[in-house]
């Protein structure tokens, strides 16, 4: 049975009256709705007062740390709207970047955690939010109602952003106050027991002023298609704008997200991909226990985005946050399948993590002619702190007969905690960038950033300290070249740091991660401006990756080496007929190129497909059925394998589709998603257990607005 969920706001229930809920775009005909603006909210705080409208954007991208649009920048770069977002009723982080060529989402089904790679590399734990990382171990999953657009860098960023993953990172930019008078009220329900009541509310704090409020708030229950698992959000976000004048932007941004629930196991190799001689597990199936303490986790957020533009011509920009975060539970293991292939050894483990992190950003730009040609010039300086606590003990739980499970097995725990450690971690970091245009077609753009870190990892079980002091040069530079008003060609070449915690088996510590990638690749744009087309080839490496002591079983070396090639194909368009389409394509071939297991080397990693791909179609009625949309994708991955497990996850594609209608005061939208419910699987775990794939979800939403 699944636990009994608190009823969500009846007065919310009254909007779910009429039908089916819509993006936010209007609607084209003889008749449209009021078109309510947004503020823009890049990472460097600009006082545009204008929102994405459609699926492709004209605006800077907060991760260039500068004033140019994507259509201008030499680097691969998406931005993901929120009408796009809207139109596909995408509810978590995950489904955003299903929109993104080379990402891969959602690793680990459904754990309740935010998991994605870039470029073939896991970039997790590069996530971003408003210019500033979110937690060196991304516990907590975000909440993607408070967020206004998600932006993907590809490749190397650590020239601006510093200590990050080489396949790229992910930045989310917030929700932000806009000086009118605004709300909406909005409620959600789905299949398997899906209830969301949703407000997003603001109001001017004096006529004719910039000061302004903003509060966004969620509550959400559901189930889950495995047996067992349920859900439970909490999310609220105030935020303020205030006025000091024409030439200054202050905003502080505030959210608290709360997340219970049962996290999805994933379901065991032997008999899902693996042929079993009683059949296939039914992928409802749930291997954990269900009197296993459910997860909870929170994550509370304060800060500031500040713009000053001086007289003379400079602008600084700084984004400050201090964030505080937990997560406790137990997660039950899978290990091996017992001879009669029915029976599943497990295990529990016992988790409690709790930390904080404070991070600023301060930068100077400045547009100026110089031996005669024009340079729009970036200096900078941030510093992060970071510091978590972890607990953890290794639990005991008899075997599960995955066939016929019996459930309510005592688990069994030891009074000590097998893992008692404080991590923490300092980083200052300098950096500068210039963009020349040159002979009005060229643009050189080069930057050059040094990073000192120093990590502390104290184990309070044995009483010992390990300290790590680290410093790295990354670089990058690129050309662009205006082959004609409307085609780009560029090259770029990008340099990544990311210490290595740990030390080898004579207690030194590792050498850092180091990230390069050449790309080349060619930017179009649409007639009128109203797209952008991205073709991109890049060739990218991972340095010093921890792998297996050779000689000294249970400790690592950083010796190894990664490799991923590809090309990828992307395109926003919005054409002005009410149509509108988005497009992805990545072709990705990854490799072992190096480690101390010689059967690693040559294998591709883990969970890279060789090809994936998404696309989104959606077209707005005009005439008579003014008001009226209706859209469709489909989305796919060719077959995963993986160096660290020995079986291939089989490729899958989906459909998706949705329609809706929008009124002056009110909208509403029905998605489908997965029509056909194909049964696949997401990616591989290890040799024992993997995670589901996502079944046909059915959305309905409303939303009264004024």
């Amino acid at each position: 049975m699944f636990p009994r969920r608190r009823p969500l706001a009846i007065a919310a229930q009254s909007l779910f009256v009429s039908a089916f809920a819509l993006p936010s775009l209007p609607a084209l005909g003889a008749e449209e709705p009021a078109v309510t603006s947004l503020p823009s909210v890049t990472v460097s705080a600009a006082a545009d007062q204008y929102v994405d409208v459609g699926f492709a954007t004209r605006r800077p991208a907060g991760v260039s740390k500068s004033g140019e649009a994507v259509a201008d920048t030499p680097q691969s770069i998406t931005v993901i709207t929120r009408d796009l977002m809207d139109g596909q009723q995408a509810q978590s982080l995950g489904d955003a970047l299903q929109n993104s060529a080379g990402v891969v989402t959602n690793v680990y089904g459904r754990r309740g955690w935010d998991d994605f790679i870039i470029r073939g590399q896991r970039a997790s734990e590069s996530l971003f939010a408003d210019g500033l990382l979110v937690d060196t171990n991304n516990r907590v999953s975000q909440e993607l109602f408070g967020v206004e657009r998600v932006e993907v860098f590809k490749g190397p960023a650590s020239v601006l952003f510093g200590a990050v993953q080489p396949g790229g990172l992910v930045n989310m930019v917030t929700k932000r106050p806009r000086p009118e008078l605004f709300g909406e009220l909005g409620l959600t329900v789905g299949n398997y027991g899906f209830r969301q009541v949703t407000a997003d509310v603001g109001t001017p704090l004096k006529p004719g002023s910039k000061a302004a409020f903003r509060l966004t708030a969620l509550a959400m229950d559901s189930d889950d298609p495995t047996d067992y698992v349920w859900y439970r959000n909490r999310y609220v976000a105030p935020s303020l704008t205030l006025d000091l004048g024409e030439r200054t932007d202050f905003t502080i941004l505030a959210s608290h997200n709360d997340r219970h629930y049962v996290r999805q196991q994933g379901l065991p190799v032997n008999g899902t991909v693996v042929p079993n001689i009683n059949g296939v597990v039914p992928n409802s199936r749930f291997i954990g226990e269900p009197g296993a303490t459910p997860y909870d986790g929170e994550q509370n957020r304060i800060g500031y985005a500040l713009t000053h533009r001086f007289d003379s011509g400079w602008t600084v920009n700084q984004n400050l946050r201090y964030q505080t975060s937990s997560l406790t539970g137990m997660f039950v293991t899978a290990g091996a399948m017992a001879r009669n292939s029915q029976l599943l050894a497990r295990g529990v483990t016992d988790q409690s993590f709790k930390g904080d992190s404070f991070g600023v950003d301060t930068n100077v730009q400045k547009t100026f002619a110089f031996t005669g040609h024009q340079h729009s010039l970036t200096f900078g300086v941030d510093y992060r702190h970071t510091k978590e606590d972890r607990l953890q003990k290794t639990c005991r739980v008899g075997a599960l007969n995955v066939y016929n499970p019996v459930y309510g097995a005592a688990i069994t725990c030891p009074a000590g905690f097998n893992t008692d450690s404080t991590d923490s971690l300092n980083a200052l970091g300098l950096y500068v960038r210039d963009q020349v245009r040159v002979a009005d077609r060229w643009t050189l753009t080069g930057g050059l950033r040094y990073e000192t870190a120093r990590s502390a990892s104290r184990n309070h079980l044995n009483a010992s300290r390990v300290d790590t002091d680290d410093n790295a040069v990354t670089g990058s530079a690129a050309v662009m070249y205006d082959l004609t008003h409307w085609a780009r060609p560029y090259v770029s070449f990008a340099t990544s740091f990311l210490p290595n915690a740990g030390t080898d088996v004579a207690g030194n510590p590792f050498k850092p991660e180091k990230g390069r990638q050449y790309e080349i690749g060619v930017k179009f744009d649409t007639p009128g401006k109203a797209g952008l087309v991205t073709l991109a080839a890049f060739d990218l490496t991972r340095r010093n990756v921890l792998s297996s002591d050779p000689v000294n079983i249970g400790f690592n070396v950083a010796v190894g080496e990664q490799r991923s090639r590809g090309f990828e194909f992307e395109l926003m368009q919005d054409f002005g007929n009410g149509f509108s389409v988005t497009g992805a394509y990545a072709y990705i071939a990854s490799e072992v190129t190096e480690d101390t297991t010689t059967s690693y080397v040559g294998q591709p990693l883990n969970n890279v497909p060789r090809h994936s791909f998404s696309m989104w179609g959606q077209y707005r009625f005009r005439g008579a059925l003014a008001g009226w949309y209706v859209g469709a994708g489909v989305r796919g991955e060719s077959a995963k394998r993986g160096y660290s497990y020995g079986y291939t996850v089989p490729g899958y594609t989906v459909a998706d589709f949705g329609f809706g209608y929008t009124a002056t005061h009110w909208r509403a939208a029905f998605n489908l998603k997965n029509v056909f419910d194909k049964q696949y699987y997401a990616s591989g775990l290890n040799n024992n257990v993997l995670p589901v794939g996502n079944p046909r979800v059915a959305m309905f939403n409303v939303v009264l607005n004024y």
